[in-house]
């Protein structure tokens, strides 16, 4: 009786699983061999997570995780142009200006789901090919192992629109060599290709058209261990030529980024900025005087406060800062510049650093009691 019983459950597993795999589905989740796989399937809105995506990645995940006969978890994109290029900033933008509650349950089911990758007791395998940004970076860059191909594009552009590098930007940017996070955190900097691997973001770069080919390998593999996927993944990323000679990007910068963005404030980093006075620190005064002004000061705040947290502590402190960020003004004024009107002139409040109080800055940082986020 058990056991028919048992055979039932597989039967209705597999049955959910196909009607999952629907091409309409915005999110297609899998099981391949040993291989769990979630797709990014809304193409058109470049992959980009909205709610409904997040609330079916999140439980699949913790069934994989529990189950035996899965391996490995692999997440990609499909359409081409991106692997996720962010969370549904509209959908957002609509409900807070009307109070809906999707603004904590937005933030808090991301959140979350950026944790589940975090903690994941299996290897998890982002195919981070074309554009990844914002929410895309947080489905990828906390699990073990990110891809990224000659179409991979990065950056965590948030301090253009009012908001700042979530998703526990907080924990990974700080992290990275030198000042280079926060460089990328306070100017939106993009990173192409190799780059991204080189800025210590990807962990293996491999062709773009080669991917389908690496993804059947894994796939194959006979209960790999975490070691038996690094091979594979290795072997691919040894044989890819592309770009092999080229330098890293912001090699000629890098002594200039680790001065200059090492400032404990943001004026002092204008300051410095303006006092360095090369072509390059001009571009990024040019880059930050553009951006929110609050948003730059939550921002330096989260990364220096966020060097030394664990990930958990991380987004829990970042859920404090986008409750306070969606109860502002340049949230939805940054929204309404860069993704609206796209007239790209937003009118910030303050509009100056020098405007944006120590104080208001330390209530943005302030548990929530009750409200704060539960991982």
């Amino acid at each position: 009786r058990l056991r028919a019983l048992n055979r039932l459950q597989v039967i209705f597993q597999h049955l959910k699983m196909s009607k999952q795999t629907d091409s309409a589905a915005e999110v297609l989740l899998e099981k391949k061999g040993g291989a769990g796989i979630i797709t990014l399937n809304r193409p058109k809105a470049l992959n980009a997570l909205n709610l409904s995506m997040i609330q079916k990645i999140y439980p699949q995940i913790k069934m994989w995780e529990q189950d035996p006969e899965t391996f490995l978890i692999i997440i990609k994109g499909t359409g081409g142009k991106a692997f996720c290029a962010g969370g549904d900033i509209r959908a957002i933008t609509e409900a807070g200006k009307v109070g809906d509650k999707l603004i904590q349950d937005f933030f808090i089911g991301e959140y979350r789901l950026n944790n589940a990758i975090g903690t994941c007791k299996k290897p998890y395998v982002a195919l981070i090919d074309g554009i990844t940004m914002g929410g895309g970076v947080g489905v990828s860059v906390h699990g073990h192992f990110r891809v990224a191909t000659e179409k991979t594009v990065f950056a965590m552009p948030e301090t253009a629109i009012g908001l700042f590098p979530d998703v526990g930007g907080g924990y990974f940017l700080p992290r990275l060599s030198g000042k280079i996070g926060y460089y990328l955190a306070l100017t939106g900097c993009r990173l192409k290709g190799r780059d991204v691997l080189k800025a210590g973001i990807a962990t293996h770069f491999v062709e773009s058209e080669k991917l389908p080919a690496l993804e059947k390998d894994l796939i194959a593999l006979k209960s790999p261990s975490k070691e038996k996927i690094a091979d594979l993944l290795n072997s691919y990323h040894m044989k890819c030529t592309i770009d092999q000679e080229k330098e890293f990007a912001l090699d000629e910068h890098m002594e200039k980024i680790n001065s200059l963005f090492s400032a404990n404030s943001m004026e002092e980093i204008v300051k410095k900025l303006k006092q360095d006075g090369s072509p390059f620190a001009m571009k990024q005064l040019e880059t930050i005087n553009k951006m929110s002004p609050t948003s730059l000061k939550l921002t330096l705040r989260q990364l220096r406060e966020g060097a030394s947290m664990s990930l958990q502590e991380v987004l829990r402190m970042e859920y404090r800062l986008s409750q306070a960020c969606m109860k502002g003004h340049d949230f939805y004024e940054g929204v309404r510049a860069v993704l609206i009107d796209k007239d790209q002139s937003p009118k910030w409040k303050p509009a100056a650093l020098e405007e944006v109080s120590d104080e208001f800055v330390d209530n943005c940082f302030k548990p929530l009691g009750n409200d704060d986020l539960k991982l």
